[in-house]
Order: C-alpha cells, then sequence, then structure tokens
C-alpha cells in the first residue's frame, strides 16, 4: 500500500493556511466547525462536492435522545451497550448520552424542527431501543432537516469559510505532527495545499466498497485511507452493519426503508407469506440489525426469491403516510403504496462501526489530527451500533474535539512533503475497476462471511497491487483507490477475527468467544 496517490512537490503547488481545519460537510463536520468558531475566527470546510452531498441529508430514521418523560440517560446507555455486543467503550457511551442531552437542544436552539405531537416532541421507537427515544422531522427526513440547520449556521457564520469541490487526496505529516492535507480542486483542476494546526477528519464511512449499499455515492472511504496511509490506527474494521430493510426491486436503485418503519409497527413477511422474525428473537422486527439482517438472509435463502417483504397494511392508513411522507413518495414512484402493498426489501451496507481510533476526544495517534464521526471508531458503537446513535455520535464527539484542541492543539509545522515515481495511470478505468471490488466485496466480505472467502478476496486483492504502483491521476480513480485500501482493511480484520460478533458474522465461526471481547488494530508502517 503506497504512502501518496499522486506524484507532488508542496513548494511548486498554491497553498492557504488557517487554525482550523475540517474535512466533510454532514452532521460531524458542520457541528465542530460550528463549535470551533467560538474560539477560532479561521475555520475552513473542505468538503468534496456540494456542502449538502452528505449521508446526513439522506438520513430517515431520527436521531436518538432521552429526553422524553420516562426516558433517562442509563437506559439509553443500557440499550447501546447490549447493542455493542461486549465491545462498547463504557466511558464513551456515558459521554455520548449524557452529552446528547445538550447538543439535541443545541440542535433546536439553532432551529432543527422535530416533530411534535399535542405541543411536545413526538419520539418513536427502533430496533433494540427499549424505549420511545428517536427524534424525527417532517416525518422520515430527519437528516436533510439536520442538514438544512447546519448548512445555513455555517454559511452565515463570518469566521467559517465552506470550499466546495475539494477533494482530499492525502495527509500532511512531519516528525508525527499533522501539519495539513493535499487536495484537489475539482473547479480548477488542480492540487492545492492547506496548512493548518488542527486537521479533523469527518469525511463519513465508507459504503460505496459494496455492490448494495444505502449510502450516497460520495461516501467512498476516503477519510479511513487517508489516515492510513498516514500512519494512523485504524480499529475495528470487521464490523460492518448491514441495514435489513432496503428496497429490493428489481431496475430500481437501492432506497432505505426506515427502521422507523418497524418501530410504528411494521412487520417482515417470507415467501409463504408468514410473519418470521418472532422465531429468531422476542423482541421480532425491532431485535438488533444483525439479528434482522441474518434472519432475513437465511428465509432468503430458503425460498426462491432475493427479498423477503415488510408490510404496513395492517396500520392506519393515514397516520403511515403523514409518518412516512418521504419513503411513501419515492415508492409511489415504482407503483407501490406504503399503506397497502408488501415491499419488497433485502439488507444492505449501512454503516461502519470501525474507522480512525480516537480517543474519546477524537485525538489519533497523530498529533493535531482528530475524528469523529462514522470516520472515527472510539468505541461507542462497539460491534453493532444501535438505531440513531450515529447522529448523535457526529454532534457529541466533534464538541469533543473542540474541547481538546484549545488546549492540546500543535505549534505551526513548517512541513514539506515530495511524492515521486508512481507510474502514468495509462488507461485504468476507475468504473471497471470500483465495479469489480464492489462485486467482490459483496460476495465474500457481505453480511455473512466465511474463512475461505475472505482469503479468496486477499488474493484478489495481492493481484490489485499493480494499481497501486499507479498514479491516482483523476478524482474517480482517487476514489477508487480510497475504497480499494479500506475493502482490504475490512477483509484482513475479518479473516483474523475468528468468531462471530454484533456486525461480523463468520458462519465457519458462529459462536461469540470470551477471548475475543477484544479490538483488532491496524496501522501502517511509515
Amino acid at each position: 500500500m503506497g504512502r501518496y496517490l499522486v506524484n507532488f512537490d508542496t513548494r511548486e503547488l498554491e497553498a492557504a493556511e488557517c487554525a482550523f481545519l475540517v474535512l466533510g460537510s454532514g452532521i460531524a463536520g458542520l457541528y465542530t466547525a460550528h463549535t470551533a468558531s467560538s474560539f477560532w475566527n479561521d475555520v475552513v470546510v473542505l468538503t468534496k462536492r456540494g456542502i449538502d452531498d452528505t449521508a446526513t441529508e439522506r438520513a430517515q430514521g431520527g436521531i436518538a435522545a432521552a429526553l422524553g418523560p420516562s426516558d433517562s440517560p442509563a437506559l439509553h446507555y443500557e440499550d447501546t451497550v447490549v447493542a455493542g455486543a461486549g465491545l462498547c467503550d463504557l466511558e464513551a457511551v456515558r459521554i455520548l448520552v449524557n452529552e446528547g442531552l445538550s447538543r439535541v437542544e443545541e440542535l433546536i436552539r439553532l432551529g432543527a424542527r422535530f416533530d411534535r405531537a399535542d405541543g411536545r416532541l413526538d419520539f418513536t421507537r427502533e430496533g433494540a431501543h427499549t424505549r420511545r427515544r428517536i427524534l424525527h422531522a417532517a416525518g422520515d427526513a430527519t437528516g436533510a432537516e439536520i442538514q438544512r440547520v447546519l448548512s445555513s449556521t455555517v454559511r452565515a457564520n463570518p469566521r467559517i469559510s465552506v470550499l466546495e469541490n475539494h477533494f482530499v487526496v492525502d495527509l500532511l505529516i512531519e516528525n508525527g505532527v499533522c501539519w495539513g492535507v493535499l487536495t484537489y480542486d475539482n473547479t480548477s483542476k488542480k492540487l492545492k495545499v492547506f496548512r493548518s494546526r488542527v486537521v479533523v477528519l469527518a469525511t463519513g464511512g465508507a459504503g460505496q466498497v459494496y455492490r448494495d449499499t444505502t449510502n450516497p455515492k460520495v461516501v467512498t472511504g476516503d477519510g479511513i485511507a487517508v489516515a492510513y496511509r498516514a500512519g494512523a490506527e485504524v480499529m475495528d474494521m470487521e464490523f460492518v452493519q448491514f441495514h435489513p430493510t432496503v428496497l429490493a426491486l428489481k431496475g430500481a436503485p437501492r432506497f432505505l426503508i426506515s427502521e422507523a418503519a418497524r418501530g410504528e409497527g411494521g412487520i417482515l413477511l417470507n415467501a409463504e407469506g408468514e410473519r418470521f422474525m418472532l422465531r429468531y428473537h422476542p423482541l421480532g422486527e425491532l431485535a438488533p440489525r444483525d439479528i434482522v439482517v441474518r434472519s432475513i438472509l437465511k428465509e432468503i435463502a430458503e425460498s426462491d426469491r432475493d427479498f423477503v417483504h415488510l408490510s404496513l397494511a395492517h396500520l392506519d392508513p393515514v397516520r403511515v403516510r403523514e409518518r412516512f411522507p418521504t419513503i411513501s413518495q419515492r415508492l409511489k414512484g415504482y407503483g407501490l403504496d406504503l399503506t397497502c402493498d408488501p415491499i419488497p426489501v433485502a439488507p444492505a451496507a449501512h454503516y461502519f462501526m470501525g474507522g480512525v481510533k480516537t480517543g474519546v476526544f477524537g485525538e489519533t495517534n497523530i498529533k493535531g489530527l482528530y475524528a469523529c464521526g462514522e470516520v472515527a471508531c472510539l468505541g461507542v458503537h462497539g460491534a453493532n451500533r444501535l438505531a440513531s446513535n450515529s447522529l448523535l455520535d457526529g454532534l457529541v464527539f466533534g464538541g469533543q474535539i473542540v474541547k481538546h484542541a484549545r488546549f492540546h492543539a500543535p505549534q505551526s509545522v513548517p512541513g514539506r512533503a515530495v511524492s515521486e515515481g508512481l507510474e502514468d495511470p495509462g488507461g485504468l478505468d476507475a468504473d471497471a475497476l470500483v465495479g469489480e471490488l464492489q462485486a467482490l466485496m459483496q460476495e465474500y466480505v457481505g453480511a455473512v462471511r466465511f474463512g475461505t472467502g475472505l482469503e479468496a478476496a486477499l488474493r484478489r486483492f495481492e493481484e490489485w497491487e499493480r494499481v497501486r504502483r499507479k498514479e491516482a491521476a483523476s478524482p474517480e480513480l482517487m476514489e477508487y483507490r480510497n475504497m480499494l485500501d479500506v475493502a482490504e482493511l475490512i477483509t484482513e480484520a475479518a479473516l483474523m477475527r475468528r468468531e462471530s460478533r454484533g456486525g461480523h458474522y463468520r458462519a465457519d465461526f458462529p459462536e461469540s468467544r470470551e477471548r475475543w471481547k477484544r479490538h483488532i488494530i491496524l496501522k501502517r508502517q511509515v
């Protein structure tokens, strides 16, 4: 695995400087920038497409917070730890469920319009939650509402500059200190250097390494890959969460059917029209996601279909339309009525529990480099994220970074970096390479894994080593290279973990083992 993606010499490139640099414009990145602006007057946010091209904007279900009258942080803590299957960092969970209350209240003060009933916040329930604690907006458009509020807040702040169409190519490190980033400006088509005392990765997950995913096209693992190449530790890469209910209609793109649809009473039916989840778990459709996913896959394997059905036909149709307007409208475009038709669904890659290893203040093993949101891994989600904790994670630990960086940001480093010797890419087809990688990951490193399949995938990665000797001369090739690096890390960790736990299921080692209550940490020697 090479250190850099392109040939360059920082002395020959246009350079800019700021005190606090955020990479990514989802909930984690924008909230971090917003908070940082109280202490720094030159905060810069770089995002590789538009400010609203994020996974946050697509989030449907909601954001979890123990604000209801029958709820408490202690109960939220317990649910999170149970779902995490023995691998949660308990201090991180404590911070999440307690700090999360004030962070959500701050979102409301900034203008977030969460749904209300009789003047009070309206909570729903999702899988593995013992209370109704999920706040939602516009029924099933929570992420879009949060993105709207944070985007407008950041754009209106004179202390924050947002630069769109800036792709992070690699981190720049000198003597163990991150002094900036190499970026590709997709408008000017030029490489640029950004120097900063603080660099925050908030680039999201890596769902696009799989053929079937709920993630938008921009989610290609960039932050994890650039951090790993720079010598940052990554952790828990084997734990990939697959969402149980994603539209599986022939000819239609994958589309998430929110977990809240089951929280409101939706049921899963097999090919015979039988409700099956209660055979697998006493919580039925509201069992932890990994259990629902494997149950669905078992039912699919025993049928002649590649999907099961989600049904809300027994619920009040008026309530269904009001609660899920976005999903209803999208399905209507495919000739389906959420209120009465069985909806074909199957699992798809959704969320990464693993990522860049951090402490509870977002700090990495590289001084000046921080990470938060889905790109980061501090163990708060353990082996299996509790539904709707992801948006809360971005808020809480973005704020934690600012607390730390105020007092621990390194002084400016007069760094220089040079990369030479990468070969001409010579006709590499990024689209074809991505398609081949996604198919490989879908087949061998999906929701159910076998050692033989993982070994076959690693052999294929070795054959692709030739690609790493070539320069990634376009954003598409840069994305592919990042996806390749992340996919190999996932596969390596999955082969190492000889047990099943949470989002990682080895059919050849189907039981959880006490001695595997530990984290796998990978680090590139630099």
